[in-house]
């Protein structure tokens, strides 16, 4: 092998501050007591086949230490939601409220390893979230790769035998993408009740919409690929992926809002997702152009104008939309002309029971 074809091989890139090293091994930079979540991402394949894109998204964090002084953080944060529990609801809040305590550590390079390769991402930030921008090599990676996922862990001491995995959804350029919202769309969250959706969100085990799963299951046996973009913060991100995958629903990216509970940006939980919704699913539109996509949410919160914006802005990638009814419009309704009165009548659909959504657009297979 040449010294040209090794470089091309293991695709020795710089790509800002995101460094690769084939030959050596940076370990990340990782105390102990700090733990890493990786989300997973999608990648999207070059014009000529060749490479695949993707965009590694973390978190690192020291969780709340166990003692008075997270137990006093707890009861406070409950406090400041207006929540009182029972013994058992109160082990769930605890559960749940935990990553919304934690530590972010700033500044923290993290290193990945996949397959012979070490890449060094980005510094984290201030709210502990790091990133970095990979650009693989198409035959390794089909060799890698498993059930249409490339698998990576962190780069950890030798000392430290834990194990910190993500991993990148591999999406081709043609096909059927789902987009979907999560509360109140597959998850029963009740949005219009301030305290139910706290109770549900914090205190009590999350329920699946009856139907909603088959539905997804059916349409990811025809070859779709799925996206879970929602309001809900990062800090739900485990208890959410655990719910979606007991419910049965299929493998999928994440796309969660950023909400730091320690300075004003927690007032954002109670925000207009509207704009927060839209930058999530531009991207992922401007990265599959060639792909048509099926977008699935509620009435109980913007869904329905979300949506209707991104069908006019991309009439030919959006197929169908989806909107569960849990506030009682009639489909004539003002709201519903306002956000789908420019769309063909064909476009969008209400419904109750999730066996009545049409999946006629759903292929065979993906290519």
């Amino acid at each position: 092998m040449t010294h040209r074809t090794a470089w091309t091989h293991h695709w020795l890139l710089v790509l800002g501050s995101l460094a690769v090293f084939p030959n050596i091994t940076p370990a990340s930079d990782l105390r102990k007591d700090e733990v890493i979540v990786f989300f997973p991402t999608f990648a999207h394949l070059s014009e000529d086949g060749r490479a695949w894109t993707t965009r590694v998204h973390g978190w690192i964090f020291e969780p709340e230490s166990d003692g008075v002084l997270r137990n006093a953080a707890i009861a406070s944060f409950r406090n400041a939601l207006g929540l009182s529990a029972d013994e058992a609801e109160s082990r769930v809040f605890e559960r749940r409220a935990r990553a919304f305590l934690a530590d972010n550590e700033r500044g923290k390079r993290i290193a990945i390893r996949i397959g012979e390769s070490v890449f060094e991402l980005e510094p984290s930030a201030e709210d502990g979230h790091f990133f970095g921008t990979l650009r693989l090599d198409a035959q390794t990676v089909s060799r890698l790769a498993r059930d249409g996922r490339l698998r990576y862990t962190a780069v950890t001491d030798r000392r430290d035998s834990r194990v910190f995995a993500g991993e990148v959804h591999l999406i081709g350029p043609v096909g059927v993408s789902v987009i979907s919202d999560i509360d109140d769309t597959i998850k029963v969250t009740e949005v219009t009740d301030r305290k139910k959706l706290l109770q549900n969100t914090f205190l009590l085990p999350f329920r699946a919409v009856d139907g909603m799963a088959d539905v997804y299951r059916r349409w990811s046996s025809g070859g779709a690929k799925f996206h879970f973009v929602s309001a809900s913060p990062w800090q739900l991100y485990e208890p959410l992926a655990e719910f979606a995958s007991q419910a049965g629903f299929p493998s999928a990216t994440f796309h969660l809002r950023q909400v730091r509970f320690k300075d004003s940006s927690v007032l954002s939980l109670l925000a207009d997702p509207l704009e927060a919704k839209l930058q999530m699913i531009e991207p992922l539109m401007a990265a599959f152009p060639h792909r048509r996509f099926i977008l699935v949410g509620d009435s109980g919160e913007r869904d329905p104008e979300i949506y209707g914006r991104i069908a006019e802005k991309h009439p030919d990638q959006v197929l169908r939309i989806y909107i569960r009814d849990v506030t009682g419009q009639a489909a004539q309704s003002p709201r519903y002309q306002a956000a789908f009165g420019k769309l063909p009548t064909d476009k969008w659909q209400l419904f109750q029971e999730p066996s009545t959504m049409q999946d006629r657009s759903i292929p065979d297979g993906d290519r």
